[in-house]
């Protein structure tokens, strides 16, 4: 775990203090205090002392005096950085898997895969880099592949490990030089990565790490003209919000803002495979996953018998501590998560949707903490508002479908475009289907991953692409040069 030089225990609560800004941990300027509360029962566990401008102008500094060398680095040596990289979280898995169960509340199946992720990252990166050419000739053009700059990376609070480690393996692959601002409910999780990552050995300044309110840090580095590009994952409205204000300074922007993923269940599935595909698609991560698919089309011809299949298979799916290892669905990460979740729940049943398993309240035996419970909507239309908002929770809404047009349009039928699956027999009639879909990202009959594939969103699920090659031609620039060779 983290060193006492930045964690200190007082009666069990956690404090930390200082930022990591230039190669070292630094006391706050800032002086605002956030209490980190555990969300298996609510109880303070930490006190985090976040960062004001003065930090994030400081960071943003480092970073760029840093540029002015690392910018210059060779592919040769940007591999090695991102080996370093690799090795260093790779020795922290355990460490950074408990924390998340902790500060978060990621079930250990999970929160496993999550770091995992992060982890793999640095090695996609690595080979993103290898096969991608700097250089570029013919006739009398060059083009080189230059890095954008100071980059600004924005994470969200539900996958903290891999946000951190994917946009820092991307940024440092292309050259960049970076200041991160974690989500502040992360704190603890963000205090043990930094640990790691500073056990690489990078130059000073390569990465610089300030934990405070997206107001205040995230603001000063959209608006600071020393930051040539923003990595946001997060809301709509921010990703929104950072379009707008980063225009004044000609900002980059790479925004992965979520989604409402459909799962087309085709009338050739074999319900034995396909109800669990699609309840670990609906379900991962507590449903605190953008790419979710929260929403289940199936065939009107099957569907009283793909309800008696969801309703035998949720049995599987036990609420509780997050810890255990055979829990499938933790608490949600707040108070406030946890009645926004409650809040659409209600909703669903107001619209006139029936709750086939779940419902409101807490899970019998789970008053402590922010427990709710897994809930499967039917006879849900597809312009209800369960149908079209991103809960961001352990709910799902299964929606019937005539034919296999009508199930591609309602699939479309939403402002998201982030990730989607068909489920299957016939695998070419699925990748038909699959073709159709508008959305950056389609999985066939399960959940599955590829760190080389892009990962990103059509329409308000964002702008540009992560992951691999993708992810590194984000942070860099084409520079022509025409003449003589």
């Amino acid at each position: 775990m983290a060193t006492m030089e930045t964690i200190t225990e007082r009666d069990t609560i956690k404090t930390i203090t200082t930022h990591y800004i230039d190669g070292a941990f630094v006391e706050s300027h800032g002086r605002e205090v956030m209490d980190i509360i555990k969300p298996t029962n609510g109880k303070v566990i930490a006190r985090v002392t976040l960062g004001d401008e003065e930090d994030t102008r400081r960071a943003i500094g480092a970073a760029k005096r840093a540029f002015a060398t690392f910018g210059r680095t060779s592919k040769e040596e940007r591999l090695r950085y991102l080996r370093q990289l690799h090795k260093a979280v790779s020795d922290h898995v355990d460490d950074l898997t408990a924390v998340m169960i902790e500060e978060y509340g990621g079930v250990a199946q999970f929160a496993r895969l999550i770091v995992e992720s992060g982890v793999n990252a640095f090695v996609a990166a690595e080979k993103g880099l290898q096969e991608l050419p700097l250089t570029q000739s013919w006739g009398k053009t060059t083009v080189t592949l230059e890095p954008v700059g100071v980059a600004g990376l924005i994470t969200a609070w539900n996958a903290n490990a891999l946000f951190i480690c994917l946009k820092l393996a991307s940024a440092v692959a292309a050259g960049c030089t970076v200041v991160i601002k974690p989500s502040e409910m992360s704190s603890l999780q963000t205090r043990v990565m930094v640990e790691a990552l500073n056990a690489a050995g990078l130059p000073k300044g390569v990465f610089n790490v300030v934990t405070g309110l997206g107001t205040v840090v995230g603001a000063e580095m959209v608006r600071n003209p020393d930051v040539a590009k923003i990595s946001f994952t997060g809301s709509v409205a921010v990703g929104q919000q950072i379009m707008r204000d980063g225009a004044a300074t000609m900002k980059r922007v790479t925004l992965e803002l979520g989604g409402k993923s459909p799962t087309i269940l085709l009338d050739d599935a074999a319900l034995d495979k396909a109800i669990p595909a699609a309840l670990i698609l609906a379900f991962m991560n507590s449903g605190q996953a953008c790419a979710a698919g929260t929403r289940l089309l199936v065939p009107k011809s099957r569907l009283e018998e793909v309800k008696r299949a969801i309703r035998d298979e949720m049995r599987n799916y036990t609420v509780g501590d997050p810890s255990d290892p055979k829990i499938m669905v933790g608490p949600m990460v707040s108070q406030k998560q946890y009645d926004r979740v409650e809040s659409y729940i209600r909703k669903g049943i107001e619209e006139g949707a029936e709750v086939l398993v779940g419902g409101e309240g807490h899970p019998k035996g789970l008053d402590a903490g922010y427990y709710v419970k897994p809930t499967v909507f039917v006879n849900v239309k597809n312009d209800m508002t369960i149908a079209q908002e991103e809960i961001f929770g352990p709910v799902l809404s299964v929606i019937a479908y005539d034919s296999e047009e009508e199930a591609i349009r309602i699939a479309n039928d939403s402002r998201y475009g982030l990730h989607s699956a068909v489920i299957g027999t016939d695998l070419q009639r699925a990748r038909r289907v699959a073709s159709q879909l508008q959305a950056g990202r389609v999985v066939i009959n399960n959940m599955t991953d590829d760190p080389d594939a892009p990962w990103g969103g059509f329409k308000f699920s964002g702008v540009g692409r992560e992951y691999g090659r993708y992810g590194i031609e984000a942070f860099l620039e084409p520079k022509a040069i025409l003449g003589a060779l």
